[in-house]
């Protein structure tokens, strides 16, 4: 989970929602990434997406059957799909995401089932690291909105 967490600071100093992946398969580092939705202006651009489209330019589609990701954030719908569609066989997160979590929190899309792959899915590991990322994040993006707001200028745009 620290190279995850590297990632996730890497994010932050770019100003970034704090979230980082790393993907391995047994003790081969596949890939690491960490979110980029800003700089890259693409909303799929989550560390978990990056991650896996790395893996599989370098290695191939293969590489991750059965690979464990390591991710500070539980993972939100789509990355969760994406995860069950490479047939990723472990996932391990930080913090929970009760706003958008799809392993536990407020979906079960790694697990579901119904669905033709599930992951192996274990939650809580550096949560509070992970989630004091998160909180200096957004901390500093309120402040920065209030600040904004009391000089009655529009926020720049990023």
């Amino acid at each position: 989970m620290e190279l995850a967490l590297e990632e996730a600071r890497q994010a932050l100093q770019e100003d970034e929602v704090p979230v980082g992946a790393v993907l391995f398969q047994g003790e081969r580092l596949l890939a690491r990434a960490h979110n980029r939705t800003r700089g890259l202006g693409d909303p799929t651009a989550h560390a978990e997406v990056l991650a896996l489209r790395m893996a599989m330019v370098r290695h191939g589609a293969g590489a991750v059957r059965g690979a464990t990701l390591w991710v500070t954030m539980e993972p939100c719908p789509m990355c969760a799909g994406a995860l069950v569609l490479a047939k990723v066989g472990r996932v391990v997160y930080g913090c929970e995401d009760p706003k958008a979590g799809a392993a536990s929190s407020l979906f079960t899309i790694l697990t579901d089932d119904r669905l033709n792959h599930r992951c192996r899915v274990q939650g809580g590991v550096a949560a509070e690291e992970a989630a004091s990322l998160l909180r200096s994040f957004f901390e500093k993006r309120r402040s920065l909105a209030r600040k904004t707001a009391e000089r009655g200028t529009p926020e720049p745009e990023r």
